[in-house]
C-alpha cells in the first residue's frame, strides 16, 4: 500500500508463530498491566538520579523513581500490573507521529502492557531460577538504525501489525521495522528480553551483557558464560497507529520512536525487578499451565482492576510530552541511519527534577479545599446534582454548587460538574487518576471517566474523611 518495508520471511513467520509465543508442552502465565504507570523522562537502570535522554512509557509498581532499589520497588502500595506479589517495573520507548511539518503528536497507547513469562527448559527437567532481589536488565540497542542479526535481533524485537476487521483473526505479517502500511487494529510493539544470567552481576556497566540470550534466542540452552536459566519474559506494547491512517504522506510511514529512530530498529525494553522472590519461584516451579491465565495460578493474589488502572506516578520533569510538539522531548533529532545514531546533549531540554506534579487548584480564597480522586459510576452517581459546562473550570463548578446549596462539588471527564451534601463513601476515596484537563482551563484538572475531582467547603458540615 505504501511501498515495501522489512518484512521477516514466512519460514521466520511460521517458526516465531510456535517459538515467541506458545510452543507446546511450555507453561507460561499473562501478567496484564492494564494502564501505563507514567509517561516520562525517566530511566533509573540506564540514567539513575537523571533526567534520561528520551520518553518512556512505564507500567507497574508506583515505586518507580528517578533512583531505584529493590526496597523502593517493594514499597509500592498500588501497580498498573494485576499480580500483587509482582512491583516490579517494565517500560518501553513512546511511539510518535511526526508530520509533514515536522511536529510530533504521541502515539495513544492502547491500554498498558501484556507480559508473558514463559518457562521454557531444556532440558525438561531444567530448573528455572526466579530474578534475584536488585536485578535489573536492558534489551535491545536505542542506537540502533539498521537490520542486524546480532544477538538475535530479528527474533527478539518485532512489530505485528494488528488487523481485526472483517474475517480476519488480527494477526497480520511480522516485521523488523515500522511497517509501512496501516495496521487497522494498532500495531504491536514486541520484546523477548534474554533470560541466561552469569549467575554474579545484578547490573553490569551497559546493563546487558551480565544477561544472554540462550542458543535460539526465545528457547534452547544457555551458553557457559551464562548458566544460570530465568522464566523468559516477553512485553507486547500496543499504540493506536491507525488513528493517523489518513496523515500519511510521501509514501511511507510516519511514526518514530521517542528516542528519534523513524526506523524502529531501536527498539529496546527495561526491566526492573520487583517480585515477591519466593512467590515468583513458587510460580515458576508450580504453575504449569498452557493457558496463559494467570488467574489459574493459585500463588498468585490479585489487585482490585480500578486499583491497578489508577494506579499512577505523578510526574516530575516540567515539560510538554502531550499534544502537538515542535520536537521530541529530551535531544532527540531524527536520525534514519543507517550509521548508528549519535547522542545528543545541551539542546536547551529541561533537565531538572522537580516536585511531583500537582493534580488539583488552591481554592482556599473561595474557603473551599480539595480532598482527593474519588471514584463516580454511571449507575449510582457519587453526588446526585450534575451541570455540563463547555468552559468548565475548578471554580467554576464550586461557585455553581454553592449557589445551589451544597457544600461538596465534583469535576469530571472535563466538562461535568457536580455537586453534593454529603461525603463519599470510603470505599470511592483515594484514587489518583484525575488527570483530565478542564475544558476551560487546561491547566486545571477535572477529573476522569468515572473520577470525581473532589473539593468540599470548609467546615464541620462537610463531613471529611481528610486528603488520601
Amino acid at each position: 500500500m505504501f511501498g515495501r518495508t522489512s518484512l521477516v520471511s514466512g519460514s521466520v513467520v511460521a517458526a516465531l508463530a510456535l517459538t515467541t509465543f506458545i510452543p507446546q508442552a511450555a507453561a507460561f502465565w499473562r501478567l496484564t498491566c492494564l494502564n501505563k504507570l507514567l509517561v516520562e523522562r525517566n530511566d533509573p537502570i540506564v540514567n539513575p538520579g537523571a533526567v534520561s535522554g528520551h520518553l518512556h512509557t512505564v507500567m507497574g509498581g508506583n515505586g518507580f523513581n528517578f533512583t531505584m532499589d529493590y526496597e523502593k520497588a517493594r514499597a509500592s502500595t498500588c501497580s498498573s500490573c494485576t499480580i500483587k506479589q509482582d512491583l516490579s517495573n517494565y517500560w518501553i520507548p513512546n511511539v510518535f507521529y511526526q508530520a509533514k511539518n515536522g511536529s510530533f503528536f504521541p502515539v495513544e497507547q492502547i491500554g498498558g502492557a501484556t507480559i508473558y513469562y514463559l518457562q521454557r527448559r531444556d532440558p525438561p527437567d531444567e530448573k528455572l531460577k526466579a530474578f534475584p532481589p536488585g536485578f535489573r536488565m536492558i534489551a535491545g540497542d536505542p542506537l540502533l538504525r539498521h537490520n542486524t542479526s546480532v544477538s538475535g535481533r530479528t527474533d527478539a524485537f518485532t512489530y505485528i501489525c494488528l488487523d481485526y476487521s472483517g474475517g480476519s483473526k488480527g494477526m497480520k505479517e511480522r516485521y523488523t521495522e515500522f511497517p509501512n502500511r496501516n495496521c487497522p487494529s494498532g500495531l504491536r510493539v514486541q520484546i523477548f528480553f534474554p533470560s541466561c544470567w552469569n549467575g554474579k552481576d545484578l547490573d553490569s556497566p551497559d546493563h546487558k551483557s551480565h544477561m544472554s540470550y540462550p542458543i535460539n534466542v526465545n528457547f534452547g540452552k544457555c551458553p557457559s558464560t551464562h548458566p544460570v536459566k530465568f522464566v523468559s519474559m516477553f512485553y507486547e506494547v500496543i499504540f493506536n497507529t491507525n488513528a493517523f491512517k489518513d496523515q500519511w504522506y510521501d509514501n511511507k510511514q510516519p511514526f518514530v520512536l521517542s528516542n528519534g529512530d523513524p526506523t524502529g530498529y531501536s527498539l529496546h525494553g527495561d526491566f526492573f525487578n520487583g517480585w515477591d522472590i519466593g512467590a515468583l519461584q513458587r510460580a515458576i516451579d508450580t504453575c504449569n499451565s498452557a493457558s496463559g491465565a494467570a488467574e489459574e495460578c493459585s500463588v498468585f493474589k490479585f489487585f482490585d482492576k480500578n486499583q491497578s488502572q489508577d494506579c499512577m506516578v505523578p510526574p516530575r520533569i516540567e515539560e510538554q510530552t502531550t499534544g502537538w510538539l515542535e520536537k521530541l522531548p529530551g535531544c532527540n533529532p531524527i536520525q534514519p541511519g543507517p550509521a548508528r545514531a549519535v547522542k545528543h546533549t545541551n539542546c536547551g531540554s529541561q533537565e531538572t527534577i522537580g516536585a511531583p506534579m500537582k493534580y488539583y487548584t488552591d481554592v482556599s480564597a473561595k474557603n473551599w479545599e480539595y480532598v482527593g480522586c474519588v471514584m463516580d459510576s454511571l449507575t449510582s452517581r457519587t453526588f446526585p446534582e450534575r451541570e455540563d459546562f463547555n468552559d468548565l473550570t475548578v471554580e467554576k463548578c464550586i461557585d455553581y454548587c454553592a449557589s445551589k446549596g451544597f457544600n461538596w462539588a465534583g469535576m469530571e471527564y472535563a466538562r461535568e460538574c457536580y455537586c453534593g451534601k454529603s461525603a463519599p463513601p470510603q470505599d470511592r476515596m483515594g484514587y489518583a487518576r484525575c488527570t483530565t484537563p478542564c475544558a476551560g482551563n487546561d491547566k486545571q484538572f477535572c477529573g476522569f471517566a468515572q473520577r470525581l475531582s473532589t473539593y468540599k467547603a470548609k467546615g464541620p458540615s462537610s463531613n471529611t474523611f481528610g486528603t488520601p
